[in-house]
């Protein structure tokens, strides 16, 4: 049996988490998000107290993270994430508002599965987000490794 997919959400915009939130359970999925507004408490809760990762082994993550954050950055995030071999298989959505080609290419090579570019037009981004909802209902996500 599978283990249900949890959600980590990592956007300081309160705005934008709200948004995202609501437009994927508005595309049925009803996966338990959980929410940190800043990188310092996420990189807490991903890789734990000793740092290792090892809190996350055998639980399936699904990881949108935003690259601009006001205590560190999202590609600094990535990286750490891509090299832990605990979390290297999660996927990782980047929904940022950074939309230059060398930002992209880099979060490619660092590993990201996919990169949305969060638009100004709340509408077009309320888009991306519920066909991103529907990625998630299909997806099958490894549990971290044992």
């Amino acid at each position: 049996m599978t283990q249900p997919v949890t959600i980590i959400m990592i956007e300081d915009d309160e705005g934008h988490a709200r948004l995202i939130e609501r437009n994927i359970r508005r595309s049925g999925v009803n996966n338990e998000i959980v929410p940190f507004a800043n990188g310092t408490d996420a990189v807490k809760y991903l890789f734990g107290a000793d740092g290792s990762g090892l809190v996350q082994k055998g639980h399936a993550l699904l990881i949108l993270l935003d690259l601009n954050l006001p205590d560190m950055s999202g590609i600094d995030i990535l990286r750490r994430i891509k090299e832990n071999k605990y979390l290297k298989a999660s996927p990782v959505v980047v929904l940022t508002t950074t939309d230059d080609s060398q930002e992209i290419k880099r979060c490619y090579e660092l590993g990201c599965n996919v990169y949305i570019t969060k638009p100004v037009n709340y509408e077009n981004f309320a888009n991306a987000i519920r066909q991103l909802g529907l990625f998630f209902s299909v997806i099958q996500v490894p549990a971290a490794a044992t």
